[in-house]
């Protein structure tokens, strides 16, 4: 049985932004054919944790999703960045996928414990509590994504798409 994985990012938040890395990478995989997984695109999120959050939350009871894989963008990152934890004021919580094994292989990505204190951890905690208090058995991670250039584009998108497809293909993430 398909996995069901629900992909979101954000849209642009200056002005001076052509786009958003993370909503970039999600538009790659749009176009790819090798995913025979059932994906969801939740794509440009307005850049407010309440309105992004109420999105994501819609979708989920709306398509009920294995995975949840949160994007953003991280312009002053070079890879690709899993997020362990998100916190709200002294609260803080973890995502249940083993992101060890969930990187393992990959060319470059790494493990954060940094969200940043602007809307892409408000999402992360705001869908991490929602599975909880839900009980819901979705799983969710948050990735940040570099900006895109045609020096990175293919190694990230590889990067990308082995996460895909290890959350879709295992049930030990």
């Amino acid at each position: 049985m398909k996995k069901r994985i629900l992909l979101t990012s954000f849209d642009i938040w200056l002005k001076d932004q052509q786009s958003n890395s993370s909503d970039d990478l999600l538009l790659e995989v749009t176009k790819l054919d090798l995913i025979p997984h059932d994906l969801t695109f939740l794509r440009q999120l307005p850049v407010d944790v309440q309105l992004a959050s109420t999105q994501v939350m819609e979708k989920i009871n709306a398509i009920q999703p294995d995975y949840i894989i949160c994007c953003g963008m991280a312009a002053s990152r070079t890879q690709l960045s899993v997020e362990a934890v998100a916190s709200y004021g002294e609260i803080v919580l973890q995502t249940e996928v083993d992101l060890e094994k969930l990187v393992a292989g990959a060319e470059a990505i790494e493990i954060s414990h940094d969200c940043g204190k602007f809307v892409c951890e408000g999402l992360y905690y705001s869908v991490l509590d929602y599975l909880s208090q839900n009980k819901l058995t979705a799983r969710c991670i948050f990735v940040h994504v570099p900006i895109l250039n045609q020096e990175n584009l293919m190694g990230i998108l590889a990067d990308f798409v082995l996460i895909i497809n290890k959350l879709a293909l295992s049930s030990s993430c």
